[in-house]
């Protein structure tokens, strides 16, 4: 059974970085997309960032493009989320997700994580 765990997320204050992990267990990247999601209290989902481990293609959400980078670790099966110049905004319940055979961006997910909370202080 495929399981996520996330980790690194905590309190920052604004300007700061942080750089969060996703470790999948039971897990391939071929022909998978994996991505990073957020939602913060009564907001709708946002997909932040995705990449295709098929072509590399990736994607970012308009607000976080140029401060937000993933990235992957093959072999460790672990992919990340850096996080710099973090603004207030920002705040919110971060979780990894992954959907084989699809591209960037996706919306189903096939799986997920329990996610991680940023807290991005002014």
């Amino acid at each position: 059974e495929v399981q996520l765990v996330e980790s690194g997320g905590g309190l920052v204050q604004a300007g700061g970085s942080l750089r969060l992990s996703c470790a999948a267990s039971e897990f391939t990247f071929d022909d998978t997309a994996i991505a990073w999601f957020r939602q913060a209290p009564g907001k709708e989902r946002e997909g932040v960032a995705c990449i295709s481990t098929s072509d590399g293609s990736t994607y970012y959400l308009d607000s976080v493009k140029g401060r937000f980078t993933i990235s992957r670790d093959n072999a460790k099966s672990t992919w990340y989320l850096q996080m710099n110049s973090l603004k207030p905004e920002d705040t919110a319940n971060y979780y990894c997700a992954a959907a084989v055979r699809a591209g960037c961006p996706f919306w189903e997910l096939d799986y997920r994580g329990q996610g991680t909370l940023v807290t991005v202080s002014s």
